[in-house]
């Protein structure tokens, strides 16, 4: 157990290294500057202040001296819906809000992580996760055609991943559990409202909360009763037939709490082609059965229906953004989720002041209807799953001390599966009435992951953070009808260690380090993505049955430094992976008039992913009664290529810029107004792998107005977004070589659109 730190220890402790600062921004300069010298200067706006980091360890050591077991599950139940570490934080003796226990919390996590608070998000227009993950280093989030199907990659991973897919890379949770299975992640139940905040752990920093992916994870904290208003509405209406609504209500009665929202939206879209409409509940419902015993149980619910423009040629883009692929005219492009659902229950047990026991358990069902093409894909899919994770402070070898252990367990229910119709008799099944049958595929897998870490204080400030994770995973495949007896089953398993290192300087500037390895299992649905196909028959062009694909492995080191200074808050990560059997996806030939699309899964040769992720958030000015000028910026560099393939060379991986920087200028006056202006600009996008063609950089400015009322509980807003209407490229789906011609791979980013929001909170 710790021991209580006497006035005397803190008052040392609080005067040792106040010249930490100037050597540890001129440090971490002069590393970005060696590792990417072309973008020191970039780099060095952001190393030039720092952000908050508290010694949480100290923090949380002072807490568990001064609460009973009580006190401590009190906290705990209102962190519940983070990722779980040990302890609980409190300042001066209250208790902070979730946004900022989490940050706290993640502090002790040596790499890049951050915190976005919805308090901040709700201030503007929320139509997807696209406003969610805004201004994240290292984050790489772009809607296209209005959908919730946005591309989502972190340091690369799904980098050539279209919009409108299953999610693949990165771990994606509603409070602490999992949505992500052994398909990937489905997108639609991932309603931007209704949350307190949205965790991101890159890379590796995922590993207590299970996440193997090169991606890390991503966590969407859900309101309860214990942070939401008892009734709270909220409409946002704008260009393009844009409109939403969401009621929702939240009380905390006794021991129990309650939360639930309703939510729904609908758009005529900014091309043609690309109207859609979603509906949605999330609810969950709370229980202390005593002092240090809590559970929630949590529902999700959602159905949306989304028209597909389709893709564009970069010039299409430039010259009339709003056209649709004629293609998907023709055939009236669309994907309806006829409604999925998430029901959750997590428990936790506060064993005593210095340990914890939480359990998770998740059935999730979500069925797809796809509408895109010639052929109707209507897929089945559920998944269960379970985790459970236990935490405690201690010593050892007279040192302080945190151990994590955890497992993570996620499986398709019976088979999912996919059958495949005819929608538009042509070719192959001109004869045939719409609605045949002409494939069914049945599909299989499980992923179970068992961790365990450890945070140990080798030396006063200083932690070594080691931990190692144990996966197996299954998959199987096999097309049914037509009957091919021709099943695919495979089963691995594999060790993913890690190790890291963070020192904390008394003046709250951190440093860390760490290494890691990363293991991503091909989806389920991967292994039919790709040839030998049928070449007889209505299913001819359809896959028949599953070729091998190997699991992705990645071994990766990052460097970075966090901290406060000059009334900034900033943080700097610089990481490689050498990435081994990167699983890549390309479409190999285009829907047509009378075929669907084909889109190949395959593992790439040795490839590398290198970059910088930077954050700077600045007070520029305090005028107190008149209002205060801040700043805030993102910068993130990816690097990512081939390692001397025999055909590639050393060619940019296609899929997402090079360089990606947001920023953003705010006035704030206390009496509740507020108004900024907010920049975005990307370098050109490789959209093939012979690098043959890119798209063009741009740069787009939005300007937002705004009032918040400090105490009644309402606010209004006023978006105004890419106010110089700028034609630009947002998102592609890469080919494997164009040979220098411009084809449709490419997605617009909306024109010019005026936003407008009221909402209101009775407290």
């Amino acid at each position: 157990m710790y021991q209580a730190e006497s006035n005397t220890q803190k008052k040392n402790r609080n005067n040792r290294g106040r010249g930490a600062l100037t050597a540890s921004a001129a440090a971490a300069a002069a590393l970005c500057a060696m590792l990417a010298p072309a973008h020191a200067a970039s780099v060095a706006a952001a190393v030039a202040a720092v952000e908050a980091a508290p010694a949480l360890a100290v923090a949380m050591a002072e807490q568990a001296e001064v609460a009973g077991a009580a006190a401590a599950a009190s906290a705990a139940a209102e962190a519940e819906s983070g990722i779980a570490m040990a302890g609980t934080v409190h300042v001066a003796g209250k208790a902070l809000n979730g946004a900022d226990r989490a940050r706290l919390r993640l502090d002790e996590v040596p790499g890049g992580v951050s915190v976005v608070s919805q308090e901040r998000v709700e201030r503007g227009r929320v139509f997807t996760n696209e406003d969610v993950l805004a201004f994240q280093p290292g984050v790489y989030a772009q809607a296209a055609g209005g959908t919730d199907g946005i591309k989502i990659s972190i340091r690369g991973s799904a980098i050539n991943r279209g919009t409108n897919f299953f999610r693949s890379g990165t771990l994606f949770l509603f409070d602490g559990l999992p949505v992500t299975g052994p398909g990937g992640t489905p997108y639609e139940l991932f309603e931007p409202l209704g949350l307190s905040r949205t965790e991101i752990l890159r890379g590796a920093n995922a590993f207590d909360a299970g996440a193997l992916m090169l991606g890390g994870a991503i966590n969407y904290v859900t309101r309860t009763g214990r942070d939401a208003a008892p009734f709270e509405a909220r409409v946002e209406a704008g260009s393009f037939g844009y409109k939403k609504v969401a009621v929702s209500s939240g009380r905390a009665i006794g021991d129990w709490d309650y939360y639930v929202a309703g939510i729904a939206s609908e758009r005529d879209g900014y091309q043609a082609l690309s109207q859609g409409e979603s509906r949605g509940f999330i609810g969950n419902l709370g229980y202390r059965i005593a002092p240090n015993l809590d559970t929630r149980f949590y529902f999700r619910y959602r159905k949306t229906d989304n028209w597909q423009p389709g893709a564009l040629t970069v010039a299409q883009v430039e010259q009339d953004p709003r056209q649709a692929n004629p293609v998907a005219v023709a055939q009236n492009a669309h994907r309806n989720q006829p409604g999925s659902r998430w029901l959750a229950n997590k428990t936790t047990w506060t064993i005593d002041d210095a340990s914890s026991l939480e359990a998770g358990l998740v059935v999730h069902d979500y069925p797809i209807d796809q509408q895109l093409a010639v052929n109707v894909g209507s897929w089945g899919f559920a998944d269960t799953s379970f985790s459970l994770q236990y935490a405690r402070r201690d010593t050892l070898f007279g040192k302080r001390s945190e151990t994590r252990v955890g497992a993570l367990s996620t499986s398709h229910l019976n088979h999912g599966w996919l059958d495949t119709r005819v929608r538009i008799p042509a070719a192959a099944t001109a004869a045939l009435p719409v609605g045949t049958l002409i494939r069914r595929a049945e599909y299989d897998g499980e992923d179970h992951v068992l961790h365990a870490g450890n945070d140990l204080e080798v030396a006063p400030g200083l932690w070594l953070t080691t931990g190692v994770s144990a996966i197996k995973t299954k998959r199987y495949t096999e097309v049914v009808y037509p009957v091919t007896n021709e099943p695919y089953r495979r089963s691995t398993t594999a060790l993913a260690p890690r190790a890291g290192l963070r020192y904390t300087f008394d003046n709250e500037i951190q440093v860390f380090g760490n290494v890691s390895r990363s293991v991503e299992p091909p989806n389920s649905w991967a292994f039919l993505t790709i040839p030998p196909t049928f070449t007889t028959g209505p299913a001819t062009g359809l896959s028949r049955r599953g070729l091998d694909l190997k699991d992705q492995k990645a071994n990766s080191v990052e460097l970075g430094t966090r901290g406060r200074a000059f009334d900034s808050n900033w943080s700097l990560s610089v990481y490689r992976a050498l990435v081994k059997n990167e699983l890549l996806s390309v479409e190999v030939i285009p829907a047509s008039a009378t075929s669907a699309a084909i889109t190949a899964e395959s593992n790439a040769t040795p490839t590398v992913h290198q970059g910088i992720e930077a954050g700077l958030e600045s007070q520029l000015w305090e005028g107190g009664a008149a209002g205060r000028l801040s700043a805030r910026q993102s910068f993130t560099l990816n690097d990512f290529y081939f390692r001397n393939d025999a055909r590639f060379g050393r060619n940019t991986l296609p899929g997402i810029p090079k360089r990606f920087y947001q920023g953003e200028l705010q006035y704030e006056h206390p009496g509740g107004f507020y108004g900024g202006l907010s920049v975005q600009a990307a370098s050109r996008i490789d959209v093939d792998y012979a690098n043959s063609f890119r798209t063009h950089g741009y740069g787009i400015v939005n300007a937002s107005v705004g009032y918040d009322h400090p105490r009644d509980g309402w606010k209004v807003f006023v978006d105004l977004r890419n106010l110089a209407n700028k034609h630009y490229v947002s998102s592609v789906a890469p080919a494997y070589n164009d040979a220098g011609t411009d084809q449709r791979r490419s997605a617009p980013g909306e024109g010019f659109g005026v936003y407008a929001g009221i909402q209101y909170a009775f407290r």
